[in-house]
């Protein structure tokens, strides 16, 4: 059997990394789109080589690796580049992300992505968890984490599927606005009720 593919969303400061972190510890395969992402641009990737060659090596610090926010700062000037940045990265992405969930064993595998609806990525997953959380406590939890101002966890909040986006792909929904030992307690029931689900027979 393969493992089926659970989807893992949630906004900003909405505790998704908890979760995803313990679902890990409960022996469940997790691959982190962000991480992914990371992978595929770092030194001796070809997708560095490429950035460095389009925008110019102001893209890399001196060691070699990317600058991401001079990389950062050529997107915001010239929004087609965006375009041209995830013409190049999301197929890489997309690559690396089905190559980590082809090593899982466990029953079931999860994909940990923020932007699961805004990318589309919900749609090769064969369910989606959303962690949710009420805005305000969202904006509060994360501005006491990174150290943010509320201006700049806003700014993220309104880069993200709206709440609602969210919640219409959803078809499981973590609340979690209590406390960590609560938010274990739900990843546990889940995790339960996921064990009875099965993925293609393949």
């Amino acid at each position: 059997m393969k493992p089926w593919i659970l989807g893992l969303t949630g906004g900003i400061g909405s505790g998704k990394s908890a979760a995803a972190a313990h679902f890990a510890a409960l022996g469940v395969h997790v691959v982190d789109a962000d991480q992914a992402a990371r992978w595929v641009v770092e030194p001796g990737r070809p997708a560095l080589a490429r950035l460095a060659e389009h925008f110019g090596a102001d893209v890399l610090l001196p060691g070699g690796e990317l600058d991401r926010s001079a990389l950062r700062a050529h997107i915001f000037e010239q929004p087609a580049q965006r375009q041209w940045l995830e013409a190049l990265l999301h197929p890489l992405i997309r690559q690396e992300i089905d190559r980590e969930l082809a090593l899982a064993e466990s029953p079931y595998a999860i994909l940990v992505s923020p932007l699961l609806v805004e990318s589309g990525q919900y749609q090769r997953v064969q369910r989606v968890l959303v962690v949710d959380v009420p805005e305000e406590m969202q904006l509060l939890r994360t501005v006491a984490r990174d150290s943010a101002s509320e201006e700049q966890v806003r700014a993220i909040m309104q880069i993200q599927a709206r709440r609602e986006e969210r919640l219409k792909h959803a078809d499981d929904v973590l609340m979690n606005d209590r406390d960590l030992a609560w938010l274990q307690q739900e990843v546990e029931r889940l995790h339960r009720f996921y064990l009875t689900l099965r993925g293609d027979p393949s």
